[in-house]
């Protein structure tokens, strides 16, 4: 069965009209026959998208009970029972209640595409998974609903619906998109332009890399070659020379001058390892390539004017920004060069530019050739075999007779066998020097005791002649093959190590995982040096000093000075790495390059973390203290006022106060102190939670002796308590529950309205115990609950005086310094509903763990304990 096609329109905002664009697609699809049906429509009660589905055959939706409230969802199989050939679905993102087959909507679709059923939805640039930091670092909101980046780009068509900000403002104002109650605080918070502008610009940047996907997918599928100029993409070639950064420079400048250009760095480097590129210089020019907004790429390539452009063909390049040559006059006679190469082949789709810098005809270094390293135990036995062993063999034969003329020995050509068979055991075990002599005293040897006439160096038969002659060419030329793969194999064996080596050190860099002190001890035992430190000093005159304290040290007491180290690897004017034990050879400087500009970059991100951990805590400081300054300014100055002129008022010799009038000013004292005792009292605990001073004394509970004593201030009616007798107790500071069950309550309170009072209610499941608080208000949607828990935070329209926003964030604190949790859900019907979760005593945990006790008019239950319910 062939998979169903997936369609999405993708909104750059809520309320682009991401639905009714789905609608009209579905309309003009049933107008031309198409079997379709609406699987999932949400209109949100705008009247506009509930018209636009007139005439679509609706599927009914399923009913799912989930905490006593029905909800409805997509009925999966009802819409794979009728088999429709395309069904409409709504908010790709969306989580599916619990209890119904998938946890996310995205994962339904996924059935009915595998069904064959072609499916149009919707989402939201913000439900993308991958831009869930960059959503909230731009609007300050978290997105709890989210689909995978992978299932929208595998999607046959994407369509962006995208408006103007001041153009969706416009149609919030006029009622649109939220009801009339909720337009201001949307406008005000997460529709501001600033954020519509910057969820446009994120979805156009998708989109845009989306379509350049498709671009590449067909040219692969066509085998165009050519360049495409649809967008602006600039290579710069890269030699790991000096004059890279101002290739690099020039090149941005190039990309700045036309929007949506792309700027690529690539360095190619010779399969064979031998390069004259600074690893330290590559780092840092990788890094000014990030920094300017472009991308690093390393490629291998034998000819590197062929995959310079074989690459910048591959990524569709429009132009290739190269470097005036470094040879001299002389080295041009070994070839062109480079950019003349790549200026010959680049044809007329590519730009090339020639870039004139310091650098030009001051010469390039020529690769320094790596020798075998054999180690010193495999050169004795080398020369041992390629000496001692023909002598040894000459002792042998002669002593047995075996000579040329004795019928009894192995005859001529055998002894040169013999003696062959020795010098390619030097030459695998010595190397080139062990085999030339071996092949040298064996000819002497074999001319002297095993060619007529014998000892003595003159050689009668022309043969012989010919075969000894023909033994030293072959000795040659087999230890000259023997000593070049043992040089190949050490180079590879040593280019495997430094490729893990840098491997690891790319990883790193990637991840952001490695500390100082880890990539310190790599550095030692990479090396085997006894310790290893990075030393950095402020000027050219001040002493040098441990980088990051203790942390840029590792082994033995490193040197205090460059200078003293065995090993010194300078990292850029005032940061060094040194390292003692022994005194490294040239060719492992290069990977202790790496390692130090690694190292300066480590250094570098731990100290911009510390910089940003200090920013944060000062800006978060400033913002207390500005909120603090504010709900002094007005929320505790109005209860003063009040006090001040029921005082006032009193003490007046004018008016003469009847009975009823002085109660009333007394009154009005007396709830203005008490609103300032209330305000002056969640300062401070918020300060005591702040300085980590609160200590809570657990000891175990029932809820039943703590809440009630919480809603003394609130009115009866406006509170209806229902806490089964049968719950566990809870281990939790009475004090600390009260108080934020008090706060929880009078927030709960402040947003019900007067006709729906606020249910108090408590359940078990298991070894916890769940006080919720359900009001009847407006609620919060889903991106502010956890908002409203920081300090002076009030969600939406909260009438002024309503206190300074430190209730609910007392409470949480004081949740978390019992151990428990306290938690926002939406409340069935409308409204919120503020889950407190404690821990049940250990002794007295209710009859069969894993099921709640039922809360409600069951017997067993009781209202509000020493008062009636309200």
């Amino acid at each position: 069965m062939a998979r169903g096609k997936l369609r999405i329109y993708l909104g750059a905002a809520p309320g682009v009209g991401k639905t009714c664009a789905m609608l009209s697609e579905g309309h003009r699809r049933v107008e031309r026959g198409t079997d379709l049906v609406v699987g999932f429509v949400e209109h949100h009660g705008r009247r506009r998208t509930q018209v636009m589905t007139h005439g679509l055959e609706d599927v009914p939706r399923r009913e799912v009970e989930y905490r006593g409230s029905a909800f409805g969802e997509m009925d999966v199989d009802a819409v794979l029972a009728r088999r429709p050939a395309v069904a409409l679905i709504d908010e790709l993102a969306h989580t599916n209640v619990p209890g119904c087959r998938n946890e996310k909507r995205w994962q339904d679709v996924e059935e009915l595409l595998r069904a064959g059923i072609d499916v149009v939805s919707t989402v939201n640039i913000q439900h993308l998974e991958s831009l869930g930091d960059v959503v909230e670092s731009i609007t300050g909101v978290r997105q709890r609903e989210t689909v995978p980046d992978e299932v929208v780009r595998r999607a046959d068509q994407i369509e962006l619906v995208d408006m103007s900000p001041q153009a969706l403002r416009r149609r919030m104002a006029h009622g649109n998109v939220y009801a009339p109650d909720k337009v201001d605080a949307a406008l005000s918070n997460y529709f501001r332009p600033g954020n519509l502008t910057a969820l446009r610009e994120l979805a156009l940047l998708w989109t845009a890399d989306r379509v350049d996907e498709y671009l590449q997918q067909y040219r692969n599928e066509h085998s165009i070659r050519s360049t495409w100029q649809a967008r602006e993409r600039i290579v710069v070639g890269l030699t790991g020379g000096p004059e890279g950064r101002t290739l690099i420079r020039r090149a941005a400048r190039m990309a700045a001058k036309g929007s949506g250009s792309e700027l690529l760095a690539v360095y190619i480097a010779r399969s064979d390892g031998l390069t004259s590129a600074s690893p330290k210089e590559l780092a840092v020019q990788r890094t000014l390539v990030e920094d300017l907004g472009g991308t690093f790429h390393h490629v291998i390539g034998e000819d590197i004017p062929g995959a310079l452009l074989e690459f910048a063909r591959g990524v569709n390049a429009t132009q290739i920004v190269l470097g005036s040559s470094r040879r001299k006059t002389w080295q041009y006679v070994f070839g062109p060069g480079v950019g003349a190469t790549v200026a010959r082949d680049s044809g007329p789709d590519l730009d090339v530019h020639i870039v004139t810098h310091d650098e030009v005809a001051k010469g390039r270094g020529l690769p320094v050739a790596r020798g075998a390293r054999l180690g010193r135990s495999r050169l004795i036995a080398g020369w041992a075999v390629g000496v001692a062993g023909p002598t040894a063999l000459t002792l042998l034969l002669t002593g047995t007779g075996a000579t040329l003329a004795s019928e009894a020995g192995p005859g001529f050509a055998n002894e040169v066998l013999l003696f062959l068979f020795l010098n390619v055991l030097a030459a695998l075990l010595g190397g080139m020097v062990p085999a030339l002599a071996s092949a040298a005293v064996g000819s002497l040897l074999l001319n002297y005791y095993f060619t007529p006439p014998t000892h003595t160096l003159t050689i009668a038969d022309p043969e012989n002649i010919v075969a000894i002659a023909i033994f030293v060419a072959v000795a040659v030329c087999v230890a000259s093959v023997v000593d070049l793969a043992a040089r190949r194999t050490h180079q590879a064996a040593r280019l495997r190590a430094e490729s893990e080596i840098l491997s690891f050190l790319a990883g790193s860099v990637l991840r952001g995982e490695t500390s100082l002190e880890a990539l310190l001890e790599r550095v030692r035992e990479t090396f085997a040096m006894d310790s290893v430190a990075l030393l950095e000093r402020e000027s050219d005159v001040a002493p040098w000093t441990c980088a990051g304290s203790v942390g840029g040290q590792d082994g033995t007491p490193p040197p205090e000075r460059p200078e003293d180290a065995e090993v010194d690897m300078p990292v850029g004017d005032h940061l060094a790495l040194a390292l003692s034990g022994r005194v490294l050879p040239a060719e492992d400087r290069r990977v202790l390059a790496a390692f130090a500009a690694q190292a300066a970059v480590v250094l570098d991100r731990q100290r911009l973390a510390q910089e940003a951990g200090q920013a944060r805590e000062l800006a978060e400081g400033n913002r207390i203290r500005t909120a603090l300054l504010a709900a002094v300014s007005h929320d505790l100055r109005t209860p003063l006022a009040a006090i001040k002129a029921a005082v006032s008022s009193l003490r007046s010799d004018d008016v003469a106060w009847s009975a009823e009038d002085e109660a009333e000013l007394l009154e009005g004292i007396e709830s203005g102190a008490d609103r300032l005792d209330h305000l002056v009292g969640n300062l401070l605990d918020m300060s005591r939670l702040q300085t980590g001073t609160v200590t809570p004394l657990i000891r175990e509970i029932d809820l039943d002796e703590v809440v009630p004593m919480a809603l003394v201030g609130v009115p009866e009616a406006e509170v209806a308590l229902d806490i089964p007798e049968e719950l566990p107790m809870v281990a939790v500071d009475p004090g600390l529950l009260e108080r934020a069950v008090a706060n929880i309550v009078e927030n709960a309170v402040k947003y019900s309205p007067p006709d729906r009072p606020v249910l108090v209610s408590a359940s078990a499941l298991g070894d916890r115990v769940e006080l919720r608080v359900a009001d009847g208000g407006p609620g919060v949607p889903d991106s502010e609950k956890d908002r409203i828990f920081e300090p002076f935070q009030r969600y939406g329209d909260a009438p002024r005086g309503a206190g300074v926003g430190l209730g609910l964030a007392v409470a949480r604190g004081f949740a978390g310094a019992m151990g428990g949790r306290l938690t926002a859900e939406d409340t069935p019907g409308g409204g919120m509903t503020m889950v407190l979760t404690l821990r049940a005593a250990r002794d007295r945990v209710p009859a069969g763990p894993g099921l709640p006790v039922q809360v409600g008019s069951a017997p067993g239950t009781t209202e509000r304990k020493g008062r009636p319910a309200g």
